[in-house]
């Protein structure tokens, strides 16, 4: 081997070396306790909240509900609640194309027309899936559904979608 393929062995133990040394210290002094309102800073499944126990996810709906669902209560935190939705972290939120209205962000893409203009279940701002596999796609006639209704209200004898697919073509 020459000189230049032993510097670079070396290099490459070095880098090892470090990284062994940073994990092992972590092992051995683990993470610090939480702080208080790092639940404000950390989520978890893109749209919920995350108890300083570390463990407890709450959707967003859950957040400033009145009722105390982590074990110290910081989801019903006066500076998280006191002025909403501009208190909440953004990613708890989904702000509708009407600016005066908002939802929780786990209520997007839901199939119900929580913004009352669909904002929240189609177009550039919600970026929602298709339609799955409970839901048939249509163009609603009642405005508490935009794109899809599930289909358990298929074949039902009451005109849901404004083409009447929903009597004639789709199936439970």
């Amino acid at each position: 081997c020459t000189r230049r393929c032993l510097c670079i062995s070396i290099i490459a133990l070095l880098a090892l070396g470090v990284v062994g040394a940073v994990i092992g210290f972590a092992v051995t002094f683990g993470l610090p306790p939480p702080t208080p309102g790092q639940s404000l800073i950390l989520f978890c499944n893109q749209t919920g909240f995350l108890c300083d126990d570390r463990v407890t996810c709450l959707p967003a709906s859950r957040i400033c509900n009145r009722i105390r669902e982590c074990v110290n209560g910081e989801d019903e935190q006066e500076k998280l609640c006191n002025d909403l939705p501009n208190s909440l972290p953004g990613y708890l939120i989904f702000r509708c194309s009407n600016p005066v209205y908002w939802i929780y962000a786990d209520k997007k893409c839901n199939g119900a027309n929580d913004c009352g203009d669909c904002s929240d279940e189609r177009g550039p701002l919600a970026s929602c899936p298709p339609c799955g596999t409970q839901w048939w796609s249509c163009t609603p006639v009642f405005y508490e559904y935009c794109t899809c209704i599930p289909r358990a209200l298929c074949r039902d004898r009451i005109q849901h979608c404004s083409d009447w697919s929903d009597e004639y073509a789709c199936n439970r």
